[in-house]
């Protein structure tokens, strides 16, 4: 595991893999570097491949008392492609990885990125009267601060809950069976700073990027799960149809993770849209 340390002085692990166009890798909230490992073979054969925890995010410690909210993962993000000269970079973020790249185009357009690809995400988290393509559709600012308290009692069994009682009947029905992979998730989970990934939550959730959407004047490979845990399928075409020129796939029968169910399927959708 190689580092860099951000403009505040954090540490930031990274992991560097591979041969040709510089490849950046985003994971989603609670998750790592790891979330990326089974498509290295194939991705390390046309690209050089960077991967990082996110701040606050894989089990390190933190060296400085940063929160890692959104802003500032995109001010990381702008001081990994200076420190290593990056340009020209086609930058993958799923989940609250899609999240970090609207910012970073938010604060400096298009700046050293080539092209995106966005994993399964909304612009805008909560929903109000007049935006229904937040989470499940119905997740309002007091639902919220409901989730936020839960979170602090019980953060492991919390998360769970927010992706198997959300639109995926077949994640509540295997998280009511308490299922193996569930057990495993939440040991996982129970292991992390959830003090810090409580404060990265909330900064997700006050984010607004719709306004974001029409800036991005690069090509965009736009990846969603037929059968997200969060959203509606109204979602990903919303998102299409406010990026000019977006591709949209929708892997169906998949969900939040569309990547990770069809993995043969999106290291070929990446590689096409990555060379082309």
């Amino acid at each position: 595991m190689s580092h860099f340390f951000a403009d505040d002085g954090e540490k930031i692990h990274l992991k560097i893999s591979g041969n040709g166009p510089p490849l950046i890798l985003l994971h989603g909230w609670t998750a790592s570097a790891q979330e990326w490992a089974p498509f290295l073979v194939e991705l390390n054969k046309h690209h050089t491949v960077y991967r990082w925890d996110a701040r606050g995010h894989g089990g390190h410690a933190p060296l400085t008392a940063t929160k890692p909210t959104v802003t500032r993962m995109a001010s990381d993000l702008v001081n990994l492609f200076q420190q290593h000269s990056l340009t020209n970079v086609c930058a993958v973020g799923h989940s609250m990885g899609a999240l970090t790249l609207w910012q970073y185009i938010k604060d400096r357009g298009c700046d050293r990125l080539g092209k995106v690809c966005l994993i399964d995400q909304s612009p805008r988290l909560l929903t109000d009267r007049e935006w229904s393509h937040g989470i499940y559709g119905s997740f309002d600012e007091a639902h919220a601060r409901h989730f936020v308290s839960e979170l602090e009692k019980d953060f492991a069994e919390s998360v769970l809950r927010l992706s198997a009682l959300g639109l995926n009947v077949r994640a509540k029905q295997k998280y009511l069976e308490n299922a193996k992979g569930w057990e495993k998730s939440r040991a996982f989970l129970q292991q992390l700073d959830s003090k810090r990934l409580i404060s990265c939550w909330q900064s997700l959730t006050e984010a607004d990027y719709r306004d974001v959407l029409e800036e991005i004047s690069i090509p965009a490979l736009l990846i969603y799960g037929g059968e997200s845990n969060f959203y509606h399928s109204s979602t990903a075409h919303y998102v299409r149809d406010r990026i000019p020129g977006a591709i949209l796939h929708i892997y169906e029968g998949t969900d939040h993770s569309p990547h990770q169910w069809q993995r043969e399927r999106f290291t070929r959708d990446l590689l096409e849209f990555a060379n082309s």
